[in-house]
């Protein structure tokens, strides 16, 4: 039997964000009879380190605080040590900071395989990133993208071969988020008949503003909004709540490694995006069995199938949302078999085993594109999709 292919996956640091959660995710997850995880990162004391370590999953910290300082040919030689001592096949890169550093670096170090990622819309990456990072798409030897409108937004709007692009959808952890009882419910919610709410990072992009002015043509006594999360904007929502006359209605909750918990407190999950890829936190939603609402952009459309696993809305439009959550709040039956439907629907198809089989194709049609050609069929057949 040939040994495990070393394989090493980059990221900026282990926090948590959607990005972050994905790399651990795999790294965890991977085939230990195929592969042998490797990580990478610049800050390596996040939340996530501990999944990693209590996984056995050695851990490469580089001392790289800006890319274009001393800092970063620093990184880039211990990286280079690295991938030479540990006779790394493949590495893969998961976010915009790990693409403009780990792309370059690994080629460098004559690395036979270079894999980059795209997992959010690239018009939220400034020009001077934007512009990087299509030479990073041209260096590496594909793009793994986690959803159908990036696979669109790749090959129409910045210009790579549509064979380059490689679809990994996001998996999320289905024994952790799964419908349960609700125990927040009886402590910081207890008052609240219906829960409307969110789990995200504050920022514009989420449209919380959106949901804000929505949620204000519903408020009700018994009914309540709760945003879980931080981020740049967190002090704005804030405020436009207060001149909404929101205060009432509102729970501002920071940041938490308890989201299950949160999101099975919440009755109605709202993600009203303006710019979304596959959301991990409409994943976990819908995993819960809440009953969700999101709007029709990026890939929320292929979670969300419209009055099946949710209602979508045009992103945007305030008058929808408030009319999607009127429904949703006087009809307790559809939010119990839409949740039901979504929380079925995740498990069929994104749990974290299947995004590593499929993450494993991608990387073994990489290493052995010959076998793999032979042997695909058989073994693709047993991916979802």
């Amino acid at each position: 039997m040939p040994k495990p292919w070393p394989v090493l996956l980059m990221v900026r640091e282990l926090g948590l964000g959607g990005s972050e959660r994905q790399t651990v995710e795999i790294a965890r997850s991977l085939d230990r009879a195929e592969f042998t995880p490797h990580v990478a990162c610049f800050h390596s004391q996040g939340l996530r380190r501990r999944d990693l370590e209590d996984a056995g999953v050695p851990i490469l910290t580089l001392p790289v605080r800006s890319l274009f300082g001393l800092s970063a040919l620093d990184g880039a030689r211990l990286l280079r040590r690295y991938i030479r001592g540990h006779a790394i096949q493949l590495v893969h890169t998961f976010d915009t900071p790990s693409n403009l550093f780990g792309v370059p670096a690994a080629r460098l170090a004559r690395t036979p395989v270079v894999l980059s990622s795209q997992r959010v819309y690239r018009e939220l990456t400034p020009l001077l990133g934007r512009r990087l990072l299509r030479i990073t798409d041209r260096m590496s030897d594909g793009v793994v993208v986690n959803c159908q409108a990036l696979v669109r937004h790749m090959i129409q709007d910045e210009g790579v071969q549509p064979s380059r692009v490689l679809l990994c959808h996001n998996g999320i952890d289905t024994e952790m988020f799964q419908p349960g009882s609700a125990v927040l419910r009886s402590t910081v919610l207890k008052d609240a008949e219906l829960v409307a709410g969110i789990v995200c990072g504050v920022r514009a992009e989420k449209g919380l503003d959106v949901l804000l002015q929505a949620f204000a043509r519903i408020a009700a006594p018994g009914r309540k909004l709760v945003i879980v999360g931080g981020g740049p904007i967190r002090s704005q929502i804030e405020a436009l709540a207060s001149q909404l006359s929101l205060q009432p209605y509102c729970h501002f909750e920071p940041a938490t490694s308890g989201v299950a918990d949160w999101l099975r407190a919440i009755d109605v999950f709202v993600l009203p995006s303006r710019s979304e890829a596959l959301s991990n936190s409409l994943m976990e939603a819908m995993a819960c069995g809440c009953a969700v609402i999101a709007s029709d952009t990026g890939g929320n459309p292929e979670l969300v199938a419209h009055d099946s696993t949710g209602l979508l809305f045009p992103s945007g439009d305030v008058e929808a949302l408030a009319s999607a959550l009127t429904r949703l709040a006087d009809n307790a039956s559809l939010r119990a078999s839409l949740g039901a439907r979504a929380a079925s629907f995740i498990r069929e198809r994104f749990t974290l085993a299947m995004a590593a089989q499929r993450m494993a194709a991608i990387y073994r049609k990489k290493l052995a594109p010959e076998e793999t050609a032979r042997d695909f069929p058989a073994k693709g057949a047993r991916i979802k999709t």
